[in-house]
C-alpha cells in the first residue's frame, strides 16, 4: 500500500505546502500576471474619467492584447516580472495553508475522529483567514505594486529587496497590509471552498476503496474546487488588487473601493478578470493538491509518522 497523502505532524504539512506553493506559482505565475495587468487598466481609465482627464487608450485591450504587448516589449521573461516575490511569499502561504488547516481539523473532529461538511469549510476558513494575515497580504500587496510599477514611465522598484525597503520607507509596516479585510474575506472563502469540495470529492471517489488518489484524479477534483471557488470570491478579489495598487489612496478603506467600483463601473467590474483567474486558479488548485500529496507521500515514506498511542 502506497504511503498515505496526509500526516498529523505540522512540519511536514509546512514542507509539503512550501513544496507545492513555489511549484504551482512558477508554473502559473504568467496568468496571474495578466489577471493584475487587466484590473489595473480599468482602474487607472476609470480614475482618468473621474477627473476629467483624458482616457488613456488602452494598452492592453484583452486578454490575447496583454498577452501580445508583453511579449513584444519584454519578451518571456515580462510575463514574470515580479515572479520572485509570488514563490517567496507562495511558499510560507501554502505551507501556513496545509499546516493551519491540518491544525484546525484535528481541533474539529468529533468523537470519531471524523469532520462533518460544515466542520470542513470551517478548517478550511481558519486556513485561509490564517495564511492571509500571515503571508498573503504581504506577498500579494507587493506582487500588485511591483506590476503596478512597471506600467510607469520611470519604475521605482529595482528589485524584491529595494521595493520592499521602499515600502517600508514610505508607508511603514502597514503598506504591506492594504487590501488585509478583502483578502481575509476572499481566502477564508477561498479555502472553506476548496478544501470542502476537494474533500467532499476525494471521499466520494475512495468509497470503499484502501487507496489513495491518483495524480490525475488529484488535478481534476483540485481543478473543480478551483473552480467553484473563483466565482464565490472574485468580488474580494477585484477590491484587494484595487486596494494594493499604487492609488489606492482614492478609496477611504475596502468597503468604499466597492462601493466606489460597483457606482463607477457597475456590478459586473467586481467580476472584471474572471476568465485570466478562472484559467489560473482552474490549474493552480489542482496543482498545488496533486504537489501537496506527491509531496506528502514522499515525506511519509522517508518520515512515518509516529504510531498513535492506544486510548487508556
Amino acid at each position: 500500500m502506497p504511503p498515505k497523502s496526509e500526516s498529523s505532524q505540522t512540519w511536514k504539512n509546512l514542507t509539503a505546502g512550501g513544496v507545492a506553493g513555489a511549484l504551482e506559482a512558477f508554473i502559473m505565475y504568467p496568468t496571474e500576471y495578466v489577471k493584475t495587468q487587466l484590473q489595473l487598466e480599468a482602474n487607472a481609465a476609470k480614475k482618468a474619467a473621474k477627473e476629467g482627464k483624458p482616457v488613456p487608450e488602452a494598452k492592453y485591450k484583452n486578454i490575447t492584447g496583454c498577452i501580445k504587448v508583453t511579449w513584444k516589449e519584454r519578451g518571456i521573461t515580462g510575463f514574470y516580472r515580479g515572479c520572485s516575490t509570488l514563490i517567496v511569499g507562495s511558499m510560507p502561504k501554502a505551507a501556513v495553508r496545509f499546516a493551519a488547516y491540518n491544525q484546525f481539523a484535528s481541533l474539529l473532529k468529533d468523537e470519531k475522529g471524523k469532520l462533518t461538511s460544515t466542520r470542513t469549510m470551517l478548517a478550511g476558513l481558519g486556513a485561509g483567514v490564517t495564511e492571509a494575515i500571515v503571508a498573503v497580504t504581504p506577498m500579494e500587496t507587493v506582487k500588485t505594486k511591483f506590476i503596478h510599477d512597471q506600467n510607469s514611465k520611470n519604475p521605482k522598484y529595482r528589485g524584491l529587496i529595494h521595493g520592499c525597503g521602499v515600502i517600508f520607507k514610505e508607508e511603514g509596516i502597514g503598506g504591506f497590509y492594504k487590501g488585509l479585510v478583502p483578502t481575509m474575506l476572499k481566502q477564508g472563502c477561498n479555502q472553506a471552498c476548496r478544501f470542502f469540495v476537494f474533500n467532499t470529492l476525494k471521499a466520494s471517489l475512495l468509497a470503499g476503496q484502501k487507496r489513495e488518489l491518483k495524480p490525475y484524479e488529484s488535478m481534476a477534483i483540485g481543478g473543480v474546487a478551483g473552480i467553484l471557488s473563483v466565482y464565490a470570491t472574485m468580488p474580494f478579489d477585484v477590491v484587494k488588487t484595487r486596494m494594493q495598487g499604487l492609488e489606492a489612496s482614492q478609496y477611504k478603506n475596502s468597503l468604499h473601493c466597492g462601493y466606489v467600483i460597483v457606482r463607477d463601473e457597475g456590478i459586473l467590474a467586481l467580476w472584471k478578470g474572471t476568465i485570466p483567474r478562472l484559467s489560473r486558479v482552474m490549474f493552480s488548485s489542482g496543482l498545488i493538491f496533486t504537489f501537496f500529496e506527491q509531496t506528502m507521500r514522499i515525506l511519509n515514506r522517508y518520515f512515518p509518522d509516529p504510531p498513535k498511542k492506544a486510548a487508556a
